[in-house]
């Protein structure tokens, strides 16, 4: 199980969980996923730094879950201090 640190959500997420309750189960579900170990929808490159990111040499966590149109990224930092939820657009 991923540690995550502490978990933020951007003003956007934060905007659309406060509209929207589906929303806000789809970022539950999906931060879930993110500490379990399934990354989602990222490329082959971030999945494998992803898997092997607990080494000597860790860096950071991104996943990418899209539900009915909308996309989140998921970044745990390399020290996992923060994890931080946010629109693509946001970063």
């Amino acid at each position: 199980m991923l540690e995550l640190g502490r978990t933020v959500v951007t003003a956007g997420v934060a905007k659309m969980m406060k509209d929207n309750k589906n929303f806000t189960d789809f970022v539950k579900a999906s931060l879930n996923k993110h500490t379990n170990g399934d990354w989602g929808n990222v490329c082959k490159e971030d999945k494998e730094l992803n898997d092997n990111s607990n080494g000597p040499m860790p860096e950071r966590i991104l996943s990418s879950y899209e539900d009915k149109g909308i996309k989140i990224w998921i970044i745990t930092e390399w020290d996992r201090s923060v994890t931080t939820i946010l629109l693509p657009e946001e970063y």
